[in-house]
């Protein structure tokens, strides 16, 4: 673990921090005992700029039919959303971060300019917890252009993002109030941009996306907060950073980064509960790869490397989302263009095997999240302008669409709110 000050009171200040942190798992408020009589709020991210705000190469961006943060209630018993306002917002808010005691909100506002660098944004909000509804609080410099992606490190205390045209990752305090401070941190990705034609591409495809330069796409911490890992999928590389979460700061860990085969381009990861094993997900490739990891190092080591589509598949597809259960039983892989969400099944060893393929219900899913109780999985299908919802068994890991869509313009995200804790 990167020191983090010289003295022994800050040591144990952050431990203390660390240890009482709760990390977040598939975009929602993370596990603990609630009172599910207790109304339970959906939040929805879009693509909400007019299309003239779309950077040129940013191939997968419709106009931008969303109005901002859509909120809805959540019917527990059904899945159901019925809607419950819009904070309208036209900077496409596309990932959204809820902090672990429910009360403030974050998005990445991935069209935004805030300056004649071309850099983007970040805001905070504060959350209603009886209506559910969200008051700004700051918009903040996210360190490059085009943020796709934010994610809370386990203290609370930083907001970690991923900005993907700016091929950089960013470091924000969290104040006390949950507003948002200038970055403590910005690391801009260098190397050598991947292949157009990915190593695992399958057969007849004309998938291309982002290895025209650097896109930093995920960032997230590990499990215990010591170590934060991002993608960029330009460079088919999985960076491993330490983090000083006195100063947020960032250094390259004892293994810096890993290599994904070119052309890939891995764009999203998910931890399993048990903290040893990593799986990433490569848009242009349809792969997933299982990595054992180090816990003590944040080293990455590959072990599987297994496709995301059927068997037999030809033709053009964008890998999106991937979320592991819950429970640890089962991984779920979303395909854009073959408009399904793969379903893999986790061995005793970590390995998947291929279980069956879900049609999202509309087309082009950008990302998935599971309800707090795993019980429901949410479908952002951006190109159908809904929010489909699945019914999902604990035993099999089918999914069961359950008849309920939500009509929203471009869904790129979805969070959950839990007002029972």
């Amino acid at each position: 673990m990167t020191p983090l000050e010289g003295t022994r009171r800050s040591f144990l200040k952050v431990t203390a921090a660390l240890a009482g942190a709760t990390p977040l798992m598939n975009g929602m408020v993370a596990a603990s005992p609630v009172d599910e009589s207790s109304p339970l709020f959906a939040y929805v991210g879009t693509f909400s700029s007019p299309l003239q705000d779309v950077l040129p190469t940013q191939v997968d961006l419709p106009p931008g039919n969303g109005r901002g943060i859509h909120i809805f209630h959540v019917d527990r018993k059904t899945g159901a959303l019925t809607p419950a306002g819009t904070y309208e917002l036209g900077t496409s808010p596309s990932c959204l971060a809820v902090n672990s005691s429910g009360t403030h909100l974050y998005s990445a506002n991935e069209t935004d300019r805030v300056n004649e660098s071309g850099e983007g944004s970040v805001s905070s909000f504060a959350i209603d917890r009886s209506s559910g509804r969200l008051t700004l609080l700051n918009t903040v410099r996210s360190g490059g252009a085009g943020p796709t992606y934010v994610s809370l490190h386990p203290t609370g205390k930083f907001l970690l993002v991923a900005n993907y045209f700016g091929g950089s990752v960013s470091v924000l305090p969290v104040n006390a109030d949950g507003q948002l401070g200038e970055a403590t941190e910005v690391k801009t990705d260098e190397g050598t941009i991947g292949p157009t034609r990915a190593t695992n591409a399958p057969p007849g495809t004309f998938a291309f996306s982002g290895h025209d330069r650097t896109h930093a796409h995920m960032i997230q911490a590990d499990p215990s907060g010591r170590f934060v890992l991002h993608v960029d999928l330009g460079l088919d590389q999985i960076y491993v950073w330490k983090f000083d979460a006195v100063k947020g700061k960032l250094s390259p860990a004892q293994q810096p980064s890993v290599s994904l085969p070119p052309g890939d381009g891995p764009r999203h990861f998910h931890f399993h509960p048990n903290g040893k094993w990593f799986y990433s997900i490569q848009e242009e490739g349809s792969t997933l790869v299982l990595f054992d990891y180090e816990a003590a190092s944040g080293g990455l080591t590959a072990r599987q490397t297994i496709s995301t589509l059927p068997a037999g598949f030809a033709g053009s597809n964008f890998c999106s989302e991937i979320l592991v259960s819950g429970d640890g039983k089962f991984v779920y892989a979303g395909n854009r263009l073959h408009d399904s969400i793969g379903i893999f099944s986790i061995g005793s060893d970590g390995q998947l095997t291929h279980v069956a393929d879900e049609w999202t219900r509309g087309n082009y899913p950008r990302s998935f999240s599971f309800d707090p109780t795993g019980r429901f999985l949410y479908c952002c299908n951006q190109r159908a302008d809904n929010v489909a919802v699945f019914a999902v068994n604990r035993d099999s890991g089918l999914l069961k669409f359950t008849g309920h869509y939500a009509a929203v313009g471009n869904p790129s995200h979805v969070v959950f709110l839990e007002t029972g804790k």
